[in-house]
């Protein structure tokens, strides 16, 4: 458990319309603190971690309720600047029956967007830090977080820090400027000894098509060609979700190393709550179970129990603690008194 995380990126909040209700059905929303390297940081300190966030906030009201949050759950936010106009806010419908869930993003011109690259101090943010979290979401907003999330792999890797990404690709976000989004990947990428992504988010980064489909043949294929081009990557984490139907899905989890793969069975996750985030739990989950000892099947186990977890839970960030993974890893569902 010794060592300090970082994670670096944007802080916003997230509005939902109350229950299962469309966007301005009623003119109500829950507001919930959102972002996918701070949920990870949140689920990283509830689980007594030593980390960090870095980010940028505007110096108002929504600013200051984002970083006392974060503090509130025991994130280090020393590094979280106060200026620019605004926060990144993005709605969250959430889907039932046959209506799948809608995101509509609202972060353009973003206080954190609109940082330049300059304005952070790598050397401050990243002394004593032994792990920095990227994701690719950083990149999609824009030319200037896409140079500001190379420097940041950069800095960490001229450091000697692991970098651990998450592809957590954001077509929506993509679309909207004339970026190349393989060739600013690869070079993120290319730092990293950890990366969380499926075979698809690899036939992305790698130009390829033929990854295409289901099957743990074509996950391993990715996954060696994945390490043949980057020879830093030494981990792949990534889930296999099936929809059933939107409030009932099947998950699984996997890692490949270099030296082979580690894949966990799959849980059925029925009544769900709300799924988004699951992602950034099982990235929490994963960082969790390698800084703990774990080996590949143990670490993909914890990352899955808290997916699965996340689904139960409103919001965006996942906030259990180790009694609750242990409370998944040995089943029952029954009252616990």
């Amino acid at each position: 458990m010794m060592g300090r995380f970082l994670a670096f990126g944007e802080i916003m909040l997230r509005l939902s319309p109350p229950g299962r209700e469309l966007l301005m059905q009623t003119p109500r929303f829950d507001v919930w603190v959102a972002g996918a390297e701070a949920n990870v940081a949140t689920q990283l300190a509830r689980l007594g971690h030593d980390v960090g966030m870095a980010s940028r906030v505007p110096d108002n009201d929504l600013g200051r309720a984002a970083i006392d949050t974060l503090r509130g759950h025991g994130v280090d936010v020393r590094h979280i600047q106060t200026g620019g106009e605004r926060m990144g806010l993005y709605f969250v419908t959430s889907g039932a029956g046959l209506r799948a869930t809608e995101v509509v993003y609202d972060r353009a011109w973003s206080s954190f967007a609109e940082a330049p690259t300059a304005a952070w101090d790598w050397d401050a943010m990243l002394a004593g830090v032994d792990r920095l979290h990227l994701s690719g979401i950083t990149p999609a907003l824009g030319p200037v977080p896409a140079e500001t999330a190379i420097a940041a792999a950069e800095a960490a890797s001229a450091r000697g820090i692991a970098l651990s990404f998450d592809g957590n690709w954001r077509g929506k976000l993509w679309a909207r400027w004339d970026g190349d989004p393989r060739a600013i990947l690869r070079r993120i990428v290319a730092h990293a000894d950890l990366m969380f992504g499926n075979h698809r988010d690899i036939a992305l980064l790698l130009g390829r098509d033929d990854f295409a489909g289901a099957g743990e043949d074509r996950r391993r294929a990715a996954a060696e060609a994945a390490f043949d081009a980057f020879p830093r990557l030494r981990t792949i984490a990534s889930t296999a979700r099936h929809v059933d139907q939107v409030d009932s899905n099947r998950l699984s989890a996997r890692i490949d190393t270099r030296d082979g793969h580690a894949q966990t069975d799959e849980v059925l996750i029925a009544g769900i709550v709300d799924r988004i985030g699951g992602g950034d739990a099982f990235a929490a989950g994963v960082l969790h179970g390698l800084r703990s000892g774990q080996d590949s099947l143990g670490a993909a186990r914890i990352g899955l129990a808290l997916a699965a977890l996340k689904h139960s839970l409103p919001g965006d960030a996942a906030l259990f603690r180790q009694a609750d993974i242990d409370a998944f890893v040995a089943g029952g569902l029954d009252v616990r008194r």
